[in-house]
Parts: structure tokens; C-alpha cells; sequence
């Protein structure tokens, strides 16, 4: 294999914003050193050293919003549980769901499993190595679709996420919102030309990309001094690295107050599975409902689904800090906060103190009460409904 230039040789970007196809060039020329660097300093992980396609597939999905180092004794785990697609295919889903817990946003597995079973019906067990096909799979979208096809077939096919898509914002000092699907289709445009190319181990510069991204280009503070690129990118040359690449978020944030309803008998929770589309899919939940509801609202809507309360009492009113992590999981603010966190088994000081009549410690002076629900604990008489 011939020696790879440590540094890009290209010569620096002209003052004008270069087309499409001149972007392409001056990419594919900057790529041997990129693999240089790849080759010298990338990171050792489990689905790089083995790259089939169902692990790259699985490995994608999972780092989707999720960090490589919380990913990895997850994929572990998933590989030995089920090691290829049929095996995903065929799985139960509430074992499906044990393997995924604690990597968040259901939906991702519900698609894996939903594509896995297209893949066993469609294609003989063989995930598609052409990005359009790959599409067509439920959860796959343009990169995953690139990464499947460029790590694990070695098709030259663009494989842009968050990382590349800061690393070429800076490279061409390319002032547009990133977040923009237009800018990131013209991104991947770029990237595709600059494959097209002739460049050798198109699956490794696709890695080598994001390699960067993650370790050396970073959101903050990047490291410009060990970048291969470091004599050619515009943005470093300009003094803009701080300020590249522009992220302008359009997405406002819907608030929700509801009234969560902890229904207890001889010891035991009721909880159901919400629907199989929308915020928090076919995941378990204490029943809700909309608004503020006061106890007699309560006892009625009880008592029209045969339930007969013994019992009503306030638990505890949510304050802001307990909305971090509804913040994390949507777009949406719920106003709510259960009592106990673990439908099956409470834990923790506030859950032990949170029975039926006794009251939570009081909200800190910040708190809003009077924006925010009541959650209230139930004691009833009968379990008839299970779906309240």
C-alpha cells in the first residue's frame, strides 16, 4: 500500500464559496491524508473489527443520539443475545425491549426488529447493499443507509451525520444551518462527487470522516493542531472554527399539564402500554389524563370503568428541575410528575414516602404549583378494567 501524506497538500480554498463539483475536487484531494490519520489513530470498536452488515446495521441504530462509549456494552450484549437478523426477526418483543433498555428512544428497536423481518421475507436474510433499497427499511434514513453500504460493502456511498457534517462546514467555512435538509442533501452531493473519483477504501474515508469529527474537529475547542487537514480548512484559516458550523433550531416546544393516576390493590400498580405510535411508543405508563383534574373527576372517571375508589390522595405537584428529562426525551414539556418512578418496584426516599394520604416535601421557592399538576395516588376496590 503506498505511504499516505500526513497533511493535505491541496492548495488553500479560493476567496470565493467554490460550485458543487470544485468542492468534490478539492475533497477527494484532501482524502489520502484523511486516511492517514484514520489509519494511525482511529479508535478500536467492537463493530469496526468485524464489520458485517447486521452489525454495522445494529452498531448505527444504537449510536443514533447515543454516546460510542454507552453503546458498546449494549452492542455486546445484543450480539450475544442475537447474533444475526433472523435471530432479531424471531425475537419476542418484551425480551427485545429488556436488550434495548437503557438506551432510550423505543422506536429505533421497534424498527430494527420491523426491518429484520423484511430483510428475512424480502431478501433471504441479506440486508440490500444498494443505499436506495436500504431506504425502503423501516429506521434507515440516508446515512444509515450510507454507512451500511460504504462500511460493511464498500460502496462508495456518502455516509453524512453530525460529525461530517461539522467537519465540512468548517473545511469550506460553509456559513449555512447545518440543521437545514437541504444543506446536508447538498453536503452529501459533495461527498458523493469526491467518491466518484477513483478514491481507494471509500468505506474507510467514511469512517475516517467521522473519526475526525469525534476526536479532533470537535463541537468545542477542536483540536486544529493534530488535524490532517489543518493547512487547508477555511474555517481555521478565517479564525472561525468557534463559530462554524451554524445550527439555528426552528422546532418549538409544545407544553402539556396532566394528572397521573398511581392506582394501587393489595400492594400493587397498575400500569398500561401506551400506543404503538407517537411520543414514548408501546412503552408502560401509569395512567394519565389531560389537564388539572380534581378528586371528584377523578372518582367519576373511576368509577365509569368499574373501578371503586377507597381512597384519594395528593401525592406531589412537579417542579422544574424534575423536567430535565422529559426535556431530553421530546419536544414536548409534560407537566407531571408520578410518584414513584418504578411501576413494578419503588425506590428511593420520595418513593417510599409517597403512600396514599401523606403529602411530599414542599417545592423549592422557585417552583411554580399553580402551573402544575397533581399527580394523585388511588386506592380502589376492584381491578376489572385493566386499561383504565
Amino acid at each position: 500500500m503506498p505511504d499516505l501524506p500526513d497533511r493535505v497538500t491541496v492548495p488553500a480554498h479560493a476567496t470565493e464559496t467554490p460550485d458543487s463539483a470544485e468542492r468534490g475536487a478539492l475533497l477527494a484531494a484532501a482524502f489520502p491524508a484523511l486516511l492517514a490519520f484514520y489509519d494511525r489513530e482511529r479508535r478500536h470498536l467492537p463493530w469496526r473489527e468485524e464489520p458485517t452488515p447486521y452489525r454495522v446495521w445494529v452498531s448505527e441504530i444504537m449510536l443514533q443520539q447515543t454516546r460510542v462509549e454507552a453503546v458498546k456494552p449494549y452492542f455486546e450484549r445484543f450480539m450475544r443475545a442475537l447474533p444475526d437478523v433472523y435471530a432479531l426477526a424471531a425475537c419476542p418483543p418484551d425480551t427485545l425491549h429488556k436488550l434495548w433498555e437503557g438506551l432510550g428512544y423505543y422506536s429505533r428497536v421497534r424498527n430494527l426488529q420491523r426491518a429484520a423481518e423484511l430483510v428475512v421475507r424480502d431478501y433471504g436474510g441479506e440486508l440490500p447493499r444498494d443505499p436506495k433499497t436500504l431506504l425502503t427499511l423501516p429506521g434507515i434514513g440516508s446515512y444509515t443507509a450510507g454507512a451500511i453500504a460504504a462500511f460493511a460493502y464498500g460502496v462508495p456511498a456518502p455516509a453524512v451525520d453530525g460529525n461530517v457534517l461539522r467537519v465540512l462546514a468548517r473545511f469550506f467555512a460553509d456559513g449555512r444551518n447545518i440543521l437545514d435538509p437541504r444543506v446536508k442533501t447538498d453536503f452529501e452531493t459533495t461527498v458523493a462527487d469526491a467518491l466518484s473519483r477513483g478514491t481507494p477504501r471509500p468505506g474507510d474515508v467514511g469512517q475516517a470522516l467521522i473519526e475526525l469529527g469525534a476526536t479532533v474537529c470537535t463541537p468545542a475547542n477542536p483540536a486544529c493542531e493534530k488535524c490532517p487537514w489543518h493547512d487547508a480548512c477555511r474555517a481555521r484559516q478565517d479564525g472561525r472554527t468557534a463559530t462554524l458550523p451554524c445550527r439555528e433550531k426552528k422546532t418549538t416546544r409544545r407544553e402539556e399539564t396532566r394528572t397521573v393516576l398511581l392506582l394501587s390493590f393489595g400492594g400493587r400498580y397498575l400500569i398500561r402500554r401506551r400506543p404503538d405510535r407517537g411520543l414514548l411508543a408501546s412503552l408502560y405508563e401509569f395512567p394519565s389524563l389531560d389537564g388539572f383534574r380534581t378528586e371528584e373527576e377523578i372518582r367519576a372517571y373511576l368509577t365509569a370503568r368499574g373501578l371503586t375508589p377507597l381512597s384519594v390522595a395528593l401525592f406531589a405537584r412537579l417542579y422544574p428541575p424534575r423536567l430535565a428529562s422529559a426535556r431530553r426525551l421530546c419536544r414536548r414539556r409534560r407537566s407531571l410528575r408520578p410518584a414513584r418512578r418504578d411501576a413494578a418496584r419503588p425506590q428511593g426516599k420520595r418513593a417510599a414516602d409517597a403512600r396514599p394520604g401523606r403529602r411530599l416535601p414542599a417545592p423549592h421557592p422557585g417552583a411554580h404549583p399553580g402551573r402544575l399538576p397533581a399527580p394523585l395516588g388511588v386506592r380502589t376496590a376492584d381491578r376489572r378494567d385493566p386499561h383504565p
